[in-house]
Protein backbone atom coordinates (compact mmCIF):
# COMPACT_ATOMS: atom_id res chain seq x y z
CA UNK A 1 0.00 0.00 0.00
CA UNK A 2 1.36 3.40 -0.99
CA UNK A 3 0.74 6.44 1.13
CA UNK A 4 0.23 9.90 -0.27
CA UNK A 5 0.89 13.32 1.12
CA UNK A 6 -2.08 15.46 2.09
CA UNK A 7 -1.88 19.06 1.03
CA UNK A 8 -4.26 21.99 1.10
CA UNK A 9 -5.18 23.50 -2.24
CA UNK A 10 -7.26 26.54 -3.10
CA UNK A 11 -10.65 26.20 -4.76
CA UNK A 12 -9.15 27.61 -7.97
CA UNK A 13 -6.47 24.90 -7.96
CA UNK A 14 -9.16 22.22 -7.71
CA UNK A 15 -11.65 23.84 -10.09
CA UNK A 16 -10.05 26.08 -12.73
CA UNK A 17 -13.34 27.38 -14.14
CA UNK A 18 -16.53 28.09 -12.21
CA UNK A 19 -18.77 27.32 -15.18
CA UNK A 20 -16.91 24.35 -16.66
CA UNK A 21 -15.51 22.72 -13.52
CA UNK A 22 -17.14 23.82 -10.27
CA UNK A 23 -20.77 24.21 -11.38
CA UNK A 24 -21.00 20.68 -12.88
CA UNK A 25 -19.22 19.23 -9.82
CA UNK A 26 -21.65 21.00 -7.48
CA UNK A 27 -24.65 19.85 -9.52
CA UNK A 28 -23.40 16.25 -9.36
CA UNK A 29 -22.86 16.61 -5.61
CA UNK A 30 -26.10 18.46 -4.84
CA UNK A 31 -26.76 16.12 -1.90
CA UNK A 32 -23.79 17.66 -0.05
CA UNK A 33 -25.24 21.13 -0.54
CA UNK A 34 -28.72 19.88 0.43
CA UNK A 35 -27.30 18.54 3.69
CA UNK A 36 -25.43 21.79 4.38
CA UNK A 37 -28.44 24.07 3.79
CA UNK A 38 -31.13 21.79 5.20
CA UNK A 39 -33.21 21.89 2.01
CA UNK A 40 -33.75 18.85 -0.20
CA UNK A 41 -32.59 20.13 -3.57
CA UNK A 42 -33.11 18.65 -6.99
CA UNK A 43 -31.11 20.10 -9.89
CA UNK A 44 -33.28 21.36 -12.73
CA UNK A 45 -30.40 22.50 -14.95
CA UNK A 46 -27.02 24.24 -14.99
CA UNK A 47 -26.02 27.43 -16.81
CA UNK A 48 -29.68 28.39 -17.23
CA UNK A 49 -30.22 31.26 -19.67
CA UNK A 50 -31.65 34.47 -18.22
CA UNK A 51 -31.57 36.76 -21.23
CA UNK A 52 -27.91 37.26 -22.13
CA UNK A 53 -26.81 35.88 -18.73
CA UNK A 54 -26.69 32.37 -17.24
CA UNK A 55 -27.62 31.25 -13.73
CA UNK A 56 -25.08 28.73 -12.45
CA UNK A 57 -27.61 26.23 -11.11
CA UNK A 58 -31.38 26.21 -11.03
CA UNK A 59 -32.69 23.74 -8.48
CA UNK A 60 -36.02 22.94 -6.94
CA UNK A 61 -36.82 22.67 -3.24
CA UNK A 62 -38.57 19.28 -3.31
CA UNK A 63 -40.59 20.06 -0.17
CA UNK A 64 -42.18 23.21 -1.64
CA UNK A 65 -41.59 22.78 -5.41
CA UNK A 66 -40.21 26.35 -5.42
CA UNK A 67 -37.13 27.28 -7.41
CA UNK A 68 -33.70 27.87 -5.89
CA UNK A 69 -30.95 29.79 -7.65
CA UNK A 70 -27.41 28.75 -6.76
CA UNK A 71 -24.72 31.31 -7.60
CA UNK A 72 -21.14 30.18 -7.08
CA UNK A 73 -17.93 32.09 -6.94
CA UNK A 74 -14.42 30.68 -6.51
CA UNK A 75 -13.16 33.88 -4.95
CA UNK A 76 -14.11 36.45 -2.35
CA UNK A 77 -17.64 37.81 -2.76
CA UNK A 78 -18.21 40.80 -5.00
CA UNK A 79 -21.09 43.05 -6.01
CA UNK A 80 -21.21 41.49 -9.48
CA UNK A 81 -22.17 38.03 -8.19
CA UNK A 82 -24.68 39.42 -5.69
CA UNK A 83 -26.37 41.39 -8.47
CA UNK A 84 -26.35 38.34 -10.74
CA UNK A 85 -27.95 36.18 -8.06
CA UNK A 86 -30.76 38.69 -7.50
CA UNK A 87 -31.29 39.10 -11.24
CA UNK A 88 -31.42 35.32 -11.83
CA UNK A 89 -33.86 34.84 -8.96
CA UNK A 90 -36.18 37.53 -10.36
CA UNK A 91 -36.09 36.17 -13.92
CA UNK A 92 -36.52 32.53 -12.81
CA UNK A 93 -39.02 33.31 -10.03
CA UNK A 94 -36.88 31.65 -7.36
CA UNK A 95 -37.79 31.88 -3.68
CA UNK A 96 -34.30 31.05 -2.41
CA UNK A 97 -30.86 32.30 -3.41
CA UNK A 98 -27.84 30.30 -2.30
CA UNK A 99 -24.56 32.14 -2.83
CA UNK A 100 -21.39 30.07 -2.48
CA UNK A 101 -17.97 31.73 -2.33
CA UNK A 102 -14.54 31.07 -0.87
CA UNK A 103 -14.73 34.13 1.35
CA UNK A 104 -17.52 36.51 2.37
CA UNK A 105 -16.77 40.15 3.06
CA UNK A 106 -18.44 41.66 6.11
CA UNK A 107 -20.35 44.00 3.79
CA UNK A 108 -21.80 41.08 1.80
CA UNK A 109 -22.75 39.20 4.98
CA UNK A 110 -24.54 42.36 6.08
CA UNK A 111 -26.21 42.68 2.65
CA UNK A 112 -27.63 39.14 2.90
CA UNK A 113 -28.89 39.80 6.41
CA UNK A 114 -30.45 43.08 5.25
CA UNK A 115 -32.12 41.40 2.28
CA UNK A 116 -33.57 38.71 4.56
CA UNK A 117 -34.81 41.35 7.00
CA UNK A 118 -36.38 43.57 4.31
CA UNK A 119 -37.96 41.12 1.88
CA UNK A 120 -40.94 38.82 2.12
CA UNK A 121 -40.74 35.84 4.49
CA UNK A 122 -41.13 33.70 1.37
CA UNK A 123 -37.78 34.89 -0.03
CA UNK A 124 -34.53 33.55 1.47
CA UNK A 125 -30.93 34.63 0.90
CA UNK A 126 -28.20 32.25 2.07
CA UNK A 127 -24.43 32.49 1.94
CA UNK A 128 -22.08 29.52 2.24
CA UNK A 129 -18.33 29.51 2.41
CA UNK A 130 -16.44 26.92 0.37
CA UNK A 131 -13.44 25.57 2.24
CA UNK A 132 -11.22 23.10 0.41
CA UNK A 133 -14.11 21.25 -1.18
CA UNK A 134 -16.33 21.42 1.90
CA UNK A 135 -19.24 23.79 2.49
CA UNK A 136 -19.34 25.57 5.82
CA UNK A 137 -22.14 27.87 6.87
CA UNK A 138 -21.40 31.57 6.84
CA UNK A 139 -24.92 32.95 7.05
CA UNK A 140 -28.17 31.13 7.40
CA UNK A 141 -31.23 33.29 7.92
Amino acid sequence: MELGILRTVTARQKWISEAKDFTPWLAQNILSLSNAVGIELEVENIEVKCGPYSADILAKDTATSKFVVIENQLEKTDHDHLGKAITYASVLDASTIIWIATNFTEEHKKALDWLNDHTSDEIHFMGYKLNYGKLTIVILH
